[in-house]
């Protein structure tokens, strides 16, 4: 009787040791933002740690940095689960059509100081005819391009 007191005692004071070596939710929570603060694709995602689960939550910009929060938050001493609530956000919408009118004045205004250039605009398509010097048309590519046109047709001759 006296050897299982003895032993029950000794049981009890190890396991309250070892319960006392277990990280706090504190210090979890802490070591997860720690480690969220030095990857730059994770700086919306939070977590919040309640009995050893981690619960991310923010925005962040892709799927994969999603799954790269979740893994991170997992190799995390004292994490018994993560609960990923982060969302991803939505890509940028893509810029409005041009109206014709306005992409047969963008043309214009592009190729005024350009005169042996002829530029005509169909269905959202600009065609290019006439000479151009090639040193030129980087810059007129470019002003065309801005305009978001569906194409464009270069049959320009470069001198």
């Amino acid at each position: 009787m006296k050897l299982t007191k003895t032993f029950l005692a000794l049981f009890l004071s190890a396991s309250i040791l070892f319960l006392g070596c277990a990280p706090k939710d504190s210090e979890i929570q802490s070591k997860i933002t720690e480690k969220f603060s030095v990857t730059p694709e994770l700086a919306g995602a939070t977590a919040s740690v309640d009995k050893g689960v981690a619960t991310l939550s923010g925005e962040l910009s892709s799927a994969a940095a999603k799954t790269e929060a979740e893994k991170i938050a997992k190799e995390v001493k004292g994490v018994k689960s993560v609960v990923n609530n982060t969302t991803v956000m939505a890509p940028p919408p893509p810029p409005p059509p041009v109206s014709a009118s306005g992409l047969d004045q963008g043309v214009m205004d592009a190729t005024k100081d350009f005169p042996s250039v002829n530029a005509t605009v169909n269905n959202g398509e600009i065609t290019l005819t006439g000479t151009l010097n090639r040193s030129d048309l980087p810059k007129l590519m470019q002003s065309l391009n801005s305009l978001n046109p569906s194409k464009i047709n270069n049959n320009l001759t470069l001198k």
